[in-house]
């Protein structure tokens, strides 16, 4: 059994910090028997904690900062040649990431004196009744002094009811499902790259116990079995194999029938972002060469596929300096492109996510820079390059960085993150035809689902569409697959846009408010109309006057804008009434089938209430004759008295 200083995985800031440095006897008692921790790791490791410590608790450090061999170590723990430009917030994670990266079960070996402390303070910031939980970091504890039987091996308890089998089995839209599958399950871990290729679910590398990944696996979609490649890298100009770099915060790309992964930090530092390329068939990885300008080495990028190029945005370096660049990669020439922006772009930051709308808006949501989470959506138009910040409507998110998204058709859906408090536990739906945001579902407990570094893919079975996600830490490194069928619900129909940037969508997008009253045409059938209705007027009255004809012309003018105008709103009205009737009968369908759900969930307990009424009945019948004793019994008692 996990002890029960196991929980201070799931302390917030700035307790865990707290917890950490206690445990490595840094700013205790020399005395004190932990002291025996931090004794016992490498040299570099101890300066690093001691420098950061003194970050974390009184500011700048006066001694020089320790040496690092390498750049990538240098991403570990610090932001450069300028410790006073680091927030405390930001040198008590990067604390407990040293520690954890050289001591990776610490939190399983902190003393009970150190635990029980900041325990009883954190009940305390909060004053709850006795029978109610309280929340550490997005996780329900209902006594502390259960936690201990919670927590073995670090692994959220689950219920065994709500693990089901295959995609069938899942038949309530927006709720989170433990997906059971077979086969050997890959290490936890976050900061992975994941997506989908032929029904089936690649995840490569990430970050487990500070330690990066190199693996491999895929789950089959189909049979929910999961499966290790053994793959290895191919050498630049040899027909050897080398094994693969072990990477994390990278993004993981599919591109026609095969895998590419751009960015991410590696122990093979390297100075621009490097673009792999996984082919299912051969099993092999092979390092792509491109050209022009590629961007500096970085993580925590989103890179966004749309049509043929690859949209790169943001991320951090090895420094862990925030960027806010774009960059585009040509994939069918190789080429990289920086493009220069207008308006007003992000703040720099990292851990965001990102989509395309039309195939000509870039999203960016949230992400997070040293020490500030973000709640705000951006958008860039690839075609005038000039950054916006439209209105939208319906709730406002939660700050988070770490969260993962994913776009089927026109929603987008934003999954999980943190906000260097707590787990964000809502799943939100952002339509992008209208800009409005939505609460889809809310996990309770200790769940992935509320964790940073997770990914998010969605596929299809039986026409319906589902959300797969994998991974994420919140103090646990998770390895588990959780499922929801979505239900597209939103609170504003969209339009109906058949594959063509919608006049709507253009003018919400590069309007300050977000109007969609001055919904534009397109110019070309304009011009058509125009000029075949003045060939027809000159045709029409050929006997008349320049300037009277002018005058006429401008008169139909004029009632042909009325009327296309007219004719615009009509057309918008209706589509809006047919998408509304589209997402009204597929929410009659979808309740139908939930009714039907718990129709079949109550067919048992009917049949076992007709099977008590029987007991009971046969009961009362042997009771009869034991009324007729018991009488007999008490007159004889009267008779006896008597």
């Amino acid at each position: 059994m996990a002890p029960r200083s196991a929980i201070a995985a799931t302390f917030p800031y700035p307790e865990r910090f707290q917890a950490a440095a206690a445990y490595a006897g840094i700013g205790r008692d020399p005395n004190s028997a932990s002291t025996a921790a931090i004794a016992r790791l490498p040299d570099d490791a101890r300066l690093k904690l001691q420098w950061l410590y003194h970050q974390a608790k009184f500011g700048p450090y006066a001694a020089q900062k320790p040496n690092t061999r390498k750049p990538a170590e240098e991403s570990e723990w610090t932001s450069g040649d300028q410790p006073e430009k680091m927030l405390s917030a930001e040198a008590m994670r990067l604390f407990v990431e040293v520690l954890e990266a050289n001591d990776p079960e610490w939190y399983f070996k902190v003393p009970e004196s150190i635990i029980k402390p900041l325990l009883d303070a954190l009940v305390n910031k909060k004053t709850l009744d006795p029978a109610e939980s309280y929340t550490l970091t997005g996780i329900s504890i209902q006594e502390p002094e259960t936690i201990a039987a919670q927590n073995e091996n670090l692994l959220e308890t689950k219920d065994e009811d709500a693990i089901k089998e295959g995609f069938d089995s899942v038949k309530i839209f927006d709720t989170w499902t433990v997906l059971s599958t077979s086969g050997r399950k890959p290490k936890p871990r976050y900061k992975h790259g994941a997506t989908i290729l032929q029904d089936k679910m690649y995840i490569f590398g990430g970050c487990y116990s500070g330690r990066y990944l190199s693996n491999l696996q895929v789950l089959d979609l189909k049979s929910l079995t999961w499966s290790e490649i053994e793959a290895k890298t191919q050498s630049p100009g040899s027909a050897t194999t080398v094994p693969v770099a072990p990477c994390a915060g990278h993004s993981l790309i599919t591109w026609g029938r095969k895998i590419l992964s751009i960015g991410g930090h590696s122990k093979d530092y390297s100075d621009t972002v490097t673009v792999k390329e996984f082919d299912p068939q051969t099993c092999t990885w092979a390092n792509i060469k491109t050209c022009g300008k590629p961007p500096i080495s970085r993580s925590g990028q989103s890179v966004t596929l749309i049509g043929t190029t690859l949209v790169m945005f943001g991320g951090e370096d090895v420094k862990r300096t925030p960027m806010n660049d774009v960059h585009i990669l040509d994939l069918e020439t190789m080429t990289w492109d920086e493009i220069n922006t207008i308006g007003t772009p992000p703040f720099p930051r990292s851990d965001h996510t990102a989509a395309c709308h039309c195939e000509r808006y870039l999203l960016i949501f949230g992400g997070g820079s040293r020490s500030t989470c973000f709640n705000d959506l951006h958008v860039l138009d690839l075609e005038t390059r000039k950054w916006s910040i439209p209105k939208q409507v319906g709730i406002t998110p939660s700050p988070r960085t770490g969260h993962a998204g994913v776009r089927i058709g026109e929603y987008w859906f934003i999954v999980g993150g943190g906000n260097n408090n707590d787990g964000v536990s809502e799943t939100l739906c952002f339509d992008m035809s209208n800009l409005a945001w939505s609460v889809v579902t809310t996990v309770q407990g200790r769940m992935p689902l509320a964790s940073e570094g997770l990914s998010i893919v969605f596929t299809t079975y039986k026409g319906k569409e589902f959300l797969v996600s994998f991974g994420g830490y919140s103090g646990n490194y998770s390895n588990e697959v959780h499922v929801l069928k979505a239900s597209y619900k939103s609170d504003i129909p969209p339009p109906i846009t058949n594959g063509i940037i919608s006049s709507t969508a253009l003018t919400m997008y590069n309007s300050p408010n977000g109007s969609i009253l001055n919904s534009e045409i397109k110019h070309d059938q304009d011009r058509k109309v125009e000029q075949t209705t003045t060939d027809k007027v000159h045709l029409s009255i050929p006997n008349i006057t320049q300037k009277e004809s002018s005058g006429v012309i401008g008169a139909v003018k004029t009632d042909i804008d009325g009327l296309k105008v007219a004719l615009k709103t009509e057309q918008l009205l209706t589509r809006q009434l047919q998408q509304a009737l589209a997402l009204t009968h597929r929410t009659i369908a979808n309740l139908t089938e939930e009714l039907k759900v718990v129709v079949d969930g109550l067919a048992p307990e009917r049949s076992r209430l007709f099977e008590l009424e029987a007991n009971v009945a046969e009961l009362q019948q042997k009771l009869q004759p034991m009324e007729g004793f018991q009488k007999a019994v008490e007159f004889l008692r009267q008779k006896k008295a008597a």
